[in-house]
């Protein structure tokens, strides 16, 4: 299980508002307790914050806001010493527009860093170069810069131009940037936006009825699988083998899936389709489908992940806390590796701003509330003003208010990662349906130490399914040793079958 923080909402110890690294330090402890194995760390470097640390300034540092250099070491360390691997964003495909490298690039069509940027010169009709769209609104992808009268490309805000992955100087510099890292004890990397690397050189057209979707979600080249295999072979050369999971934002499954590669690019691709299908057991299982069809055959071990700093919070989505935790059954119990977003745990929801209080360009606020350690007005914050409002019902869903209460979502997710734990057929094992009703979804994990049967109802009703066993975990807690067939509605079951 890896464990999503975004630091500026995680804890901040400082008294600034803004979450921070030493505070990432103080609740590992907690983390270690709730059975966590990695973290993976929203970016941390020095940024101007227009798109919070996503728009990166220097790639060998930490923003004071997060603290120093020898924090993150001390936190790498204390990580280490709980078995927890860490495990640092990345993010190559842009930069900040007031990064060295594009202040020197926009100086002069002369620069030599001029090509570590994509620059071109307009169309006829004085236009930009084509007619790709960036991401959030319906704007090119495009910026003109007077200074040496040409147009630089950005798939996001103008502040974040893109890279030339073409050119061998910037694929070796972020090479460098790796090895930086990596020196510092890292045991992976979570790559940004990883697909967007190759770009056309010819610059041809986006389809007219797809660019609203943005260039970000068309874009898929055969020159980013070279790039991959670079990183790669940079990353397995290395004395610990530190891994590779890529944000792969195409949403098809069969595209994604090429991201592995003949097992030489990334370890791992974020699969996004749960983030965005209705609560149904057949959508569910045409994920499923869809996931395993396309990754198997390339012998590719999936990701199932349901929260991010940059989707509404499943129990915002599903609008239950009872369907969350079956959704949580989904994703630890399916065969792949799941991912958690912080506060998944506490059951929190994504927080309603008014528009003047809107922050993110990209509107994606309100995953980013607080995380709630207590009820005190600070919730455990050395400020009680922090840089974004608190979640809905904070005190209630803290980690204070439902750490050792039975029945708490929080308990809940810690049985939940216990027993995958110790079941191996829920690490390793195959995955294979059994028999179910309408609005039910069954399977079982064998292959791997004893078989485990997960049965999860879609639905409000109670439903007869024709499974038995012994019950392991019940998402509505309280339940006799043995499963008789009888699923309550909102209820997912984990059970050790019959023989």
């Amino acid at each position: 299980m890896i464990y999503q923080i975004y630091p500026r909402s995680f804890l901040d110890t400082n008294g600034d508002g803004v979450g921070d690294l030493q505070g990432v330090i103080e609740r590992l402890d907690y983390l270690q307790w709730l059975g966590i194995d990695a973290i993976w760390l929203s970016p941390i470097y020095p940024s101007p914050m227009k798109d919070f640390s996503y728009d990166i300034s220097d790639y060998c540092d930490v923003h004071p806001l997060f603290g120093a250099l020898a924090t993150f070491d001390a936190l790498v360390d204390a990580a280490h010493a709980r078995g927890i691997r860490v495990i640092l964003d990345w993010v190559p495909n842009h930069t900040s527009d007031q990064h060295p490298w594009f202040l020197a690039s926009r100086s002069s069509r002369d620069d030599p860093k001029r090509d570590w940027y994509l620059w071109h010169d307009g169309a006829v009709d004085g236009g930009p170069p084509n007619n790709w769209v960036r991401a959030w609104v319906d704007e090119p992808a495009w910026d003109f810069d007077p200074t040496t009268s040409q147009w630089y490309l950005h798939c996001f805000m103008a502040e974040q131009p893109d890279l030339n992955w073409a050119n061998p100087e910037v694929r070796q510099a972020m090479a460098e940037v790796l090895e930086f890292w990596l020196a510092r004890g890292v045991d992976g990397f979570r790559m940004d936006v990883i697909h967007l690397l190759g770009k056309d050189p010819a610059l041809g057209d986006d389809p007219e009825d797809l660019k609203v979707l943005s260039h970000v979600v068309l874009n898929d080249r055969e020159e980013t699988h070279g790039y991959l295999r670079e990183i790669r072979a940079q990353l397995d050369a290395h004395p610990t083998r530190p891994m590779a999971v890529g944000e792969v934002y195409l949403l098809d499954a069969d595209r994604v899936a090429t991201y592995y590669g003949q097992g030489d690019e990334l370890h791992l691709a974020f699969n996004f389709e749960p983030l965005f299908q209705p609560w149904r057991a057949e959508a569910w299982r045409g994920i499923v489908d869809r996931v395993l069809s396309s990754h198997d055959p390339r012998g590719a071990w999936p990701t199932w992940v349901l929260n991010n700093h940059d989707a509404p919070r499943i129990v915002s989505r599903v609008r239950s806390a009872e369907r969350a935790r079956v959704a949580a059954v989904l994703t630890l119990a399916l065969r792949g590796t799941p991912f958690l977003y912080q506060g998944e745990e506490l059951g929190l929801e994504s927080v309603l701003l008014n528009p003047g209080e809107v922050i993110d360009p990209g509107f994606r606020d309100g995953a980013r509330a607080p995380m709630p350690w207590d009820s005190s007005p600070s919730h455990g914050w050395a400020s009680e003003t922090p840089w974004m409002t608190w979640p809905p019902e904070a005190s209630e869903r803290s980690v204070e208010a439902q750490r050792g209460v039975a029945g708490s979502m929080l308990e809940f997710y810690r049985d939940l990662l216990a027993l995958r734990r110790r079941e191996p057929s829920l690490q390793l094992g195959d995955f294979a349906y059994v028999a179910a009703p309408d609005g039910v979804l069954a399977w079982s994990r064998q292959g791997t130490g004893a078989p485990v049967t997960v049965v999860a109802n879609f639905t409000h009703d109670a439903v007869e399914v024709p499974q038995r066993g012994e019950v392991l975990l019940s998402t509505i807690g309280s339940r006799g040793s043995q499963f008789d067939g009888l699923l309550l509605g909102d209820e997912a079951v984990l059970l050790r079958p019959e023989a």
